[in-house]
């Protein structure tokens, strides 16, 4: 088959087909490796699935009978199983791969007017969808 067939029948450009040809050419010669395999952990993982469900079961022990999670508090715990540092978005990534999801409402800011809060939402025009309050309670899915 010539390069344009093979590109055809397998969907991609000609330019990548033959890019791919010479690099197969070149490993079954051995004047390249081969591609390396991939890390056993997922990227830019911290830790593998089952480790990081045992450090969250730790963590969260007082979660699973109904306390609130608060993740910010969570984050030195976790860092401290682990032995390094973590990104809080890694922590609430890490929540939600395990199944834990939001489930009461953010509390209002201490500052703020509830009475004023109310008045704004009896006048403010309906937009059509009306989207969820923000959550901050963690649970994990049955």
């Amino acid at each position: 088959m010539s390069i344009e067939q093979t590109a055809t029948v397998i969907g991609r450009s000609v330019a990548a087909t033959c890019n791919m040809r010479t690099r197969f050419s070149r490993v079954a010669s051995g004047v390249e490796a081969a591609p390396r395999k991939k890390h056993a952990l997922r990227n830019r993982a911290h830790a593998p699935l089952q480790r990081e469900a045992d450090i969250l079961d730790a963590v969260l022990s007082t979660a699973a009978t109904g306390g609130i999670v608060v993740v910010p508090r969570l984050k030195p715990a976790i860092e401290a199983q682990l032995g390094r540092a973590i990104a809080l978005s890694s922590v609430y990534r890490m929540l939600a791969r395990h199944g834990w999801r939001k489930l009461a409402p953010d509390t209002p800011h201490p500052q703020g007017d509830p009475q004023r809060r109310a008045d704004w939402k009896k006048n403010f025009p309906a937009t059509g969808v009306k989207s969820s309050p923000p959550l901050l309670q963690y649970s994990r899915y049955a």
